[in-house]
C-alpha cells in the first residue's frame, strides 16, 4: 500500500512539474540523470547536486529537484539509466558517463520531449471539453513501453523482419507481459487486423495467425470467418466450407459467410 501511494505521488509531482516546465514555454530535452529503481544497491553514485548538460531545464535545478521527473520518464517508457545513457545495464551507476551524448536514444529522447513541448502548446489553443485542460505527457502515449505501437504494428514488424511463427510467439510474450495493463488491446481485432496484413503476402501463414484468433475468440463469428477466408485463398476449399459452417454457426446474420458458401458449392457443381 505504501508502494502503491508513493508510486501516485510520483505521478502527481511529475505531471506538476512537467507541466510548469512547458508552460513556461520550454523546449524539453532528456537530462542526464535517471532514476535508480527503490531498492538497487547505488554502489557510491547519488543524485549530483549540480547535474551536468542540463539543456533545456533552469541550470541552477539539483538532481534532488529532477528526481521525480526522472522517476516519472523510465517508469511512462519502461526502460532504466542504459536505454539513454551511456552505461552497461548491471553495472554500478558510478561506471555510466551521464554527460555523453554516444547513446542514440539520448537524441531521440530529447526530440520526442521537444514534440511534447510542441503539443501542449497547440493544446492551449482547443477549448477543452472536460472541467480541466488535458495534459499530455510521456504516459500518454508510452504506456510503459519505449516505443508507442499498437499491437497490430508490434506484429507488423516481427512479422516483416523475422516472420510469422517469432511474431506469433512475440504475440504471447506482450499478452503475458502486458494482458490487463492498457498499452495493448488484446481483443480479436488485433490479430484479425494483423492476419490481414500477412494475408496480402502468404495465405497459408495468415491461417496460422487466424487459428491463434479464433482459439483465443472461439465464440466469435468473425474469426472463423476470416479463418475460412485464408484457407479458401490457400486453395483449402474444404477447411473453407468447414469454417464458414462455423462462422454462421456463431453468427447466423454473416451474409459473406452465405455468400462464400454458395460459392464454394457452386464450383463444385461445374
Amino acid at each position: 500500500m505504501k508502494q502503491e501511494f508513493l508510486t501516485h505521488e510520483l505521478d502527481r509531482q511529475e505531471a506538476t512539474m512537467l507541466s510548469k516546465v512547458l508552460a513556461k514555454g520550454l523546449s524539453i530535452t532528456l537530462l542526464t540523470v535517471l532514476f535508480v529503481p527503490i531498492g538497487r544497491a547505488q554502489d557510491s553514485w547519488s543524485w549530483p547536486e549540480k547535474p551536468k548538460n542540463l539543456q533545456v531545464f533552469p541550470k541552477d535545478w539539483p538532481g534532488s529537484r529532477l528526481q521525480p521527473l526522472m522517476i516519472g520518464f523510465t517508469r511512462a517508457l519502461g526502460v532504466r539509466c542504459s536505454y539513454c545513457h551511456k552505461g552497461e545495464e548491471g553495472k554500478p551507476l558510478s561506471t555510466y558517463d551521464f554527460p555523453s551524448d554516444d547513446n542514440p536514444n539520448k537524441n531521440r529522447a530529447r526530440e520526442m520531449l521537444r514534440m511534447l513541448d510542441d503539443i501542449n502548446q497547440h493544446l492551449k489553443n482547443i477549448q477543452f471539453s472536460g472541467d480541466q485542460r488535458v495534459n499530455m505527457w510521456c504516459n500518454t502515449c508510452h504506456r510503459g513501453r519505449p516505443r508507442p505501437m499498437t499491437l497490430e504494428e508490434e506484429l507488423g514488424e516481427q512479422y516483416r523482419t523475422k516472420g510469422v511463427e517469432p511474431a506469433l510467439d512475440y504475440y504471447a510474450e506482450l499478452k503475458q507481459k502486458y494482458y490487463g495493463r492498457g498499452p495493448y488491446d488484446f481483443g480479436e481485432n488485433s490479430l484479425n487486423a494483423f492476419g490481414y496484413q500477412v494475408l496480402e503476402k502468404d495465405p497459408a501463414a495468415a491461417v496460422e495467425v487466424f487459428r491463434l484468433n479464433a482459439a483465443e475468440f472461439p465464440q466469435s463469428g468473425n474469426v472463423w470467418d476470416s479463418l475460412a477466408e485464408a484457407y479458401m485463398k490457400s486453395g483449402n476449399l474444404q477447411k473453407a466450407e468447414e469454417y464458414y459452417q462455423k462462422s454462421l454457426a456463431r453468427d447466423a446474420n454473416n451474409q459473406n459467410a452465405k455468400d462464400m458458401l454458395a460459392k464454394i458449392q457452386g464450383s463444385r457443381g461445374k
